[in-house]
């Protein structure tokens, strides 16, 4: 399925910075394409005709500026640079050429005009201040990092339709520098813009794509393409290069296409597709890792170790993030909604690369020669030439001084002898001979004067030369003491500004605990004030509730001593009644007992007083009884 989302590519630098890095400052720049699957990455790198991207604007600007000042050199196999002359290089050359048994394409090819036609002139540019007293020479090569194995996709190797043979993978090796280069990688001289891209193209059509559900044409390896700059300071005239290993500097730009991270789940991917994918995100998790724990060390003053070994890719590039050169990263962006989450990372990931800074100072290779050979080496022969246009001859002018040296001495008599007896035409020819010789003393001394008083004057110019010396020598050491002074403050500075990143750092961490801190007070604040306002609520329900509660029990002590004071009445009542009919059985038997006594005697009846507390007791109602469990509240 085809990805029809329009890609959005944000640049954070501009590639003339680097290519400029590169030529002036040799130095060297790994730029590197970082973002999703179907982002736009490749297509940032490459571009398309009238609209190049990243690589052939780079190749472009290289060859604008080292164009008049390029030099045919040849590399040797331990990724360093061999001076040699004209007549080595070829015979290496013929000699390479003979031992490859795959045909190589003629130089006489023609240059394909899509490739011609990537920048347009407009937009062509170039850099100021290269250096002019050096010859230079560019060599290419490109590689792809597959599964976690590197393979040279620039190898040529012979084509067997019967059985066919897999393509050979690639080791990493140290060099005599430490840094890290693939060994047995094939790489390749180039003259121009259009053939360095030629050679890239070339390898592009063998890196492994494949088409997922995200992109139809999806990069299933992570490409790196090596433009190596060598660069040789010319002799003391001018003319040649300086057969000085140890003055060569080569200086190299890694442009990186980094495969796109991207979620299985998303492009069901199955058997190889899948373990491609894997081995993807394992090294783009790698690379992260890698720049999280650099980032730790910087800001925390830790040294952990960075686990560059993990993956191909960051140990190829271990020197760049170790301070050896500087490093650039393209975030490729796709605004399609789908792709939020891992846009959304893909962003973090590039701010947290923007707070890593790690420099580390090169060592350039000092020249001693006088700037501007190149240019009196050809103003040198264009005055030849001028001469040789106007004398007609050689312009040392040795024949000329000869003639006239020959045309001032006295003319030779003839020399003819007429007999045995011509005494007169010897005696003039040693006349002449003695004039000549007396002629050629006086020359002789004169030149000896001459050569004496240049010797004085050479003495002269000597002394003044090595008294010019000695005070360079002086300078020389003071600037140098100059120089490690500033390395010293230099060095001061970066630790303070480490010291400063450091505790800035800490402020930020405790701003933002006490931040957290403040906003816990401000919600324990408000969980405090709610409580209160709860209790608060509670006492006064609480209040209300004593308040109804005293109301109910003061109605209930009133009643229930109402009811008391009214059983108390009706007990008293019932005892007075019971009393009372105790009284008369009692009497009844007192008059039982004595009615034998008094048989006419008859019963005295009581009082009226007696007669109505009985009347008015059994008026009285009787006593009900009461529970208490009948009362309620």
């Amino acid at each position: 399925m085809e990805s029809t989302t329009t890609h959005c590519v944000v640049y954070v630098w501009r590639y003339s910075i680097i290519a400029e890095d590169v030529i002036l400052e040799e130095k060297n720049c790994l730029l590197f394409t970082y973002g999703v699957t179907g982002s736009g990455k490749t297509y940032t790198m490459t571009g398309s005709p009238g609209q190049g991207g990243l690589l052939p604007r780079s190749l472009d600007m290289i060859f604008n500026s080292i164009g008049p000042y390029q030099a045919k050199r040849y590399p040797d196999d331990k990724n360093g640079m061999e001076v040699q002359n004209q007549v080595d290089a070829l015979l290496d050359r013929q000699k390479r050429d003979s031992q490859t048994t795959v045909p190589k394409t003629p130089t006489t090819r023609r240059i394909d005009p899509e490739f011609a036609d990537m920048i347009s002139p407009e937009e062509a540019c170039k850099a100021d201040g290269v250096d002019e007293d050096s010859s230079y020479s560019v060599f290419v090569s490109y590689i792809e990092i597959y599964n976690n194995y590197i393979y040279d996709l620039l190898e040529e190797t012979p084509i067997d339709p019967i059985k066919p043979k897999p393509p050979q993978s690639k080791i990493l090796r140290e060099d005599q520098n430490h840094n890290m280069y693939v060994a047995g990688c094939t790489e390749v001289e180039v003259k121009s813009t259009e053939e360095a891209f030629e050679v890239f193209w070339r390898g592009q059509k063998k890196r492994r794509i494949a088409n997922t559900q995200l992109n139809r044409e999806s990069s299933r390896s992570h490409s790196v393409f090596i433009i190596k700059l060598a660069q040789a300071p010319l002799d003391a005239d001018g003319d040649n290069v300086l057969q000085d290993k140890n003055q060569v500097n080569v200086s190299q730009l890694c442009l990186v296409d980094l495969a796109g991270s991207e979620r299985t789940s998303r492009t069901r991917a199955e058997g190889s597709r899948l373990r491609e994918a894997g081995n993807i995100n394992q090294s783009l998790m790698t690379l992260r890792t890698c720049i999280e724990v650099l980032r730790e060390n910087q800001m925390c003053g830790t040294n952990k170790m960075v686990p560059y070994r993990d993956s191909k890719v960051t140990h190829l590039f271990k020197n760049y993030f170790d301070g050896e050169g500087k490093v650039r990263m393209v975030v490729c962006v796709n605004p399609k909604a789908d792709d939020y989450e891992e846009t959304l990372l893909v962003m973090r990931f590039a701010e947290m690369t923007q707070e890593v800074e790690v420099a580390r100072p090169v060592d350039r290779p000092i020249c001693g020669f006088a700037a501007g050979r190149r240019q009196r080496n050809q103003a040198f022969k264009e005055e030849l030439t001028r001469r040789l246009e106007e004398c007609g001859g050689p312009v040392d002018g040795s024949p000329t001084v000869l003639n006239q040296l020959l045309q001032s001495f006295p003319p030779l008599p003839p020399c003819v002898i007429s007999g045995p007896n011509d005494d007169v035409t010897l005696p003039r020819l040693i006349e002449a001979l003695e004039k000549r010789h007396k002629i050629r003393h006086m020359m002789i001394e004169e030149y000896n004067k001459t050569a004496k008083m240049l010797k004085s004057v050479l003495q002269e110019q000597d002394s003044n030369l090595l008294s010019k010396e000695n005070f360079i020598q002086e300078q020389r050491g003071k600037l140098g003491e100059k120089e490690k002074m500033i390395q010293n403050q230099k060095n001061e500075i970066d630790r303070l500004e480490k010291k400063s990143k450091m505790l800035e750092y800490k402020i930020d961490i405790l701003q933002k605990t006490t931040n957290i801190y403040e906003e816990d007070k401000r919600s324990l604040q408000q969980e405090l004030e709610s409580r209160e306002q709860r209790l608060q609520r509670e006492m006064s329900e609480k209040r209300r509730v004593e308040t109804r509660m005293q109301g109910i029990v003061t109605d209930a002590k009133l009643k229930w001593e109402k009811e008391c004071e009214r059983r108390v009445n009706a007990k008293q009542l019932e005892m007075q009644n019971k009393l009372w009919v105790k009284d008369e059985k009692l009497k009844q038997l007192k008059a039982i007992v004595t009615e034998g006594k008094t048989e006419n005697r008859q019963p005295q009846r009581p009082s009226r007083e007696n007669d109505k507390v009985p009347a008015k007791r059994s008026a009285s109602p009787s006593p009900v009884p009461v529970r208490l469990t009948d009362m309620r509240f």
